[in-house]
């Protein structure tokens, strides 16, 4: 938990607050390829992730799994729902071995977010992801596969050696073969360099000429 005490939604909390937040929450681990929730459940506690990586996805008619999000530590994950009281609008996995501190939210509510700077600091992670969420629509319904490819390796340049190639292609909703295509072409530009499965930046001001 002390390593949580700089995370930017308890940094304003005194030793007694922290204390108090300790007192309503508690981690729980979980295994690779665990269902943490399912579309259509309710939240039961505010959930922060701390070790691991969570898919959020839907599945479409075909029973095909579409990435609406992933998220790595340190981050707050459907934090809307809790705010709304509403049910979860997708699904949500573990594709790596993880752990969750899970708060009490019922309580979080009535006892910190009277704080105006915990309220902000929710509100601005809010924010932050309903820009994620118009970039997502942006970059599937607009730009075309090169772009798409282009802007998802400048913008996860620090995850990229923990992503497989059929993840990002599922990520961009586009066909591994295709996604292939677009690496080869890029390389042959100077623009990145593959290493075994690792994809290295070369030039990300090139890369960037594709969707700016």
């Amino acid at each position: 938990m002390e390593l949580l005490q700089n995370f930017y939604l308890f940094r304003h909390l005194s030793d007694k607050q922290f204390e108090r937040l300790k007192e309503i929450s508690h981690i729980a681990s979980y295994q690779k390829d665990t269902i943490l929730f399912f579309e259509g459940d309710k939240p039961k506690s505010l959930m922060i992730l701390i070790e691991g990586t969570v898919k959020v996805y839907k599945t479409d008619q075909k029973g095909n799994s579409v990435t609406i999000h992933r998220f790595f530590p340190i981050d707050m994950i459907a934090e809307i729902t809790n705010l709304e009281g509403t049910n979860y609008p997708a699904s949500a996995i573990f594709e790596t071995d993880g752990k969750l501190l899970l708060i009490n939210y019922e309580i979080f509510k009535e006892e910190f977010l009277s704080n105006p700077k915990i309220l902000l600091a929710f509100v601005k992670s809010l924010s932050k992801k309903i820009k994620y969420l118009e970039n997502l629509i942006t970059t599937n319904m607009v730009m075309n596969s090169t772009a798409r490819v282009a802007k998802f390796i400048c913008e996860h340049s620090e995850e990229l050696s923990k992503l497989k190639k059929s993840t990002i292609a599922a990520d961009l909703n586009m066909t591994p073969e295709t996604l292939s295509r677009v690496l080869k072409k890029l390389s042959i530009l100077g623009l990145i360099k593959k290493e075994r499965d690792e994809i290295i930046i070369l030039n990300p001001d090139g890369l960037k000429t594709f969707y700016l």
